[in-house]
């Protein structure tokens, strides 16, 4: 998370900057936020030391890092909100930075290092409320946003005054106990590439808005005695059990689940006028620790033989809430809640299921929770991760290893394949992954181990926390049905795969203006004058330090990325808008409202330039290349 809005919020600064300078302002814009992400990279890259990655941080060590990741997400979120407050003015003459009284506000809050963020409930009255969102990612995207609001009774328009469609439903606390007086409108926005989107929502004087669609719920309690509060603008049906299946359809997919476990047994995949199906299940297992010698620690992991199946007391709750927008299937155990979410939109986003898993195991001694995916895909031995969410490394399972010598980090990603299609299992946090089993993906979500496994470490795993694990998981086929090269040492994603796992890690972030006053006019901001090749990626625009290191230049790096992929994968109707361009960039003219004025080719750690300063901006990378440049905008 740190991560991504670090890198969001020296983008929209350098953007915010070279805007305040084109224009003169740069007097009234706060160049004292510079110092914020200073301190904030420092944070992060003291966070990436191997103890906090890797959770071998005693206890104190690991709430220092967690203060440290609080204070710098608090700062950046700031920074975030002064540069996007003075991109969207209308006239940039109302600006008016105000410490104490910030004109954008955050949709959620974490009130410690350790909890989970707590949602911003927005009021709504006879004045419309704006929000502003930002897309961090270089292409431009269609997405599903949610807000929290009060009031059931809301029209979503765009800044023009055009509805926008949207699905109401309920807040949950638990299970079967709804948040009263609060609702979840979600939000089907086009975002532009790095960009600044203004919504307003009005609280409505009818009913019933004919842009507003509200959320059908089916809530099972699987034979449990429970009571169910809920509300009556979005009905639930109670009912005492299941059926035997239950299916989710969107635009793009079909996913089915058993009605007993609320897990997925089936998924099918909708091309125009015709359907292919596969078959992926889901399902947790439990790995203990040996019973003498070396137990399992925070370094070593040392289970007492393959997994077994994860049996709660008592059967899980499965909620199914269906709209227009998005679809969901969510399951409540007692020590993991899972949602699985079909969103019902052209584009990236619908192409994949949303998988998050809410775990909290801190009433288990030396176990470890697993979640395993079970396909028909023939992928024998072979397996494939990431290597810091860079290249692809393939894997194979050796039976004469150990079990744990067959698991390897997965940072952003992990696949199987055979010769008809791929299964990828795209992640947000850095996990261990394994396939123990041709078709099966397995990845750990989170282990308690009570004993030290003396490793250096000296104290067992017992500080857990409820935590969120997501994930896409995203099933592909092959436009030809060509032998699987596993045999090669390297293999890529493909360019959806690239895509899906950017909307995952660099979400649209809400920031809802918090001023009561009618605000001067706001209006979106598209920094870009064209959209990037979908196989570029500005890994960052950083703006660089004067000579004083608190304040900064009118120099900035651009870090660019030219991704490699895949291209035997289907990519026609797929329902997005994709080109590459063989790896030719012009720059000059990529920043809508900006001059280039210097272009410098450098080393990739900014030290040492590459040739000589040149006026042209033509630039060329090849698949999986890295450049830096320095340039002034103006």
């Amino acid at each position: 998370v740190t991560e991504s809005l670090c890198r969001g919020a020296e983008i929209l600064y350098s953007l915010a900057l070279a805007h305040a300078r084109h224009t003169g302002s740069d007097g009234r814009y706060p160049l004292s936020d510079y110092s914020l992400l200073s301190n904030a990279r420092r944070n992060l890259g003291l966070f990436q030391h191997h103890d906090a990655i890797a959770g071998t941080a005693k206890e104190a060590v690991a709430v220092d890092y967690g203060v440290r990741l609080l204070h710098s997400l608090t700062n950046l979120k700031r920074v975030i909100g002064n540069a996007a407050h003075y991109l969207v003015l209308g006239d940039k003459e109302f600006y008016h930075h105000d410490p104490a009284a910030p004109f954008l506000g955050t949709d959620e809050t974490r009130p410690s290092q350790d909890s989970l963020p707590e949602r911003t409930v927005l009021k709504l009255d006879s004045s419309p409320r704006f929000l502003v969102l930002f897309n961090p990612v270089e292409q431009e995207r269609l997405s599903v946003v949610s807000v929290l609001v009060d009031s059931p009774h809301v029209r979503v328009l765009s800044e023009e005054g055009q509805p926008l469609p949207s699905q109401l439903s309920a807040h949950w606390s638990s299970a079967t106990d709804v948040v009263p007086d609060v609702y979840q409108v979600s939000i089907l926005a086009r975002v532009p590439a790095l960009g600044l989107r203004v919504l307003q929502l009005h609280r409505s004087m009818d009913s019933h808005s004919p842009s507003v669609s509200v959320s059908s719920v089916r809530l099972y309690l699987q034979g449990r005695d429970m009571a169910v509060h809920r509300q009556e603008t979005v009905p639930v049906h109670v009912f005492p059990s299941a059926p035997d299946d239950l299916c989710l359809e969107s635009q793009q997919l079909r996913a089915c689940f058993s009605g007993h476990s609320g897990l997925l047994q089936a998924s099918s995949l909708r091309r125009a006028g015709e359907e292919w199906e596969q078959r992926v299940s889901s399902e947790f297992l439990i790995y203990g620790t040996r019973s003498s010698k070396d137990k399992s620690g925070a370094y070593l992991f040392l289970p007492d033989g393959e997994a077994k199946p994860y049996t709660p007391r008592d059967p899980p709750l499965v909620r199914v809430t269906e709209g227009p927008l998005y679809s969901e299937v969510a399951t409540y155990y007692q020590h993991v809640q899972m949602v699985v979410r079909l969103y019902n939109v052209p584009g990236v986003e619908g192409l994949s299921l949303d998988v998050s898993c809410l775990v909290d195991i801190r009433d288990h001694i030396n176990k470890e929770l697993a979640l395993r995916f079970s396909t028909d895909i023939e992928s024998g031995d072979t397996f494939f991760t990431d290597l810091n969410g860079f290249q692809i490394q393939p894997r194979r399972y050796y039976q004469k290893l150990p079990l744990q010598a067959n698991f390897y980090p997965m940072p952003t990603m992990a696949y199987i394949q055979d010769t008809r299609s791929r299964l990828s299992l795209l992640t947000a946090q850095a996990l261990g992954v394994t396939s123990l089993h041709t078709g099966q993906l397995e990845v750990i979500l989170d282990r308690r181990l009570m004993q030290d496994d003396n490793r250096g470490l000296g104290q067992g795993l017992k500080d857990n926390k409820r935590t969120c694990n997501r994930f896409r998981l995203l099933l592909e086929r092959r436009a030809t049905a060509s032998k699987v090269q596993d045999g090669r040492p390297i293999s890529f994603p493909s360019l959806l795969s690239h895509l899906t796992s950017m909307h995952l890690n660099a979400e649209v972030l809400l920031m809802p203006v918090l001023q009561e006053k009618p605000p001067p006019s706001l209006r979106s901001f598209l920094p870009l004058s064209a959209p990037l090749p979908c196989d570029f990626h500005i890994l960052n625009l950083r703006t660089l330090q004067a000579e004083d290191e608190t304040q900064p230049s009118a120099e900035a790096a651009l870090i660019l990325h030219r991704k490699g992929f895949d291209c035997s994968l289907e990519a026609k109707n797929l329902g997005f808008n994709c080109t590459t361009s063989q790896g030719q960039l012009s720059l000059g003219s990529l920043f809508r409202g900006l001059e280039l004025s210097w272009l410098q080719p450098t080393s990739l750690t900014l030290m040492y330039p590459l040739g000589t300063a040149s006026n042209s901006s033509n630039i060329r990378l090849e698949p999986m290349e890295i450049a830096t440049f320095r340039l002034r905008l103006g």
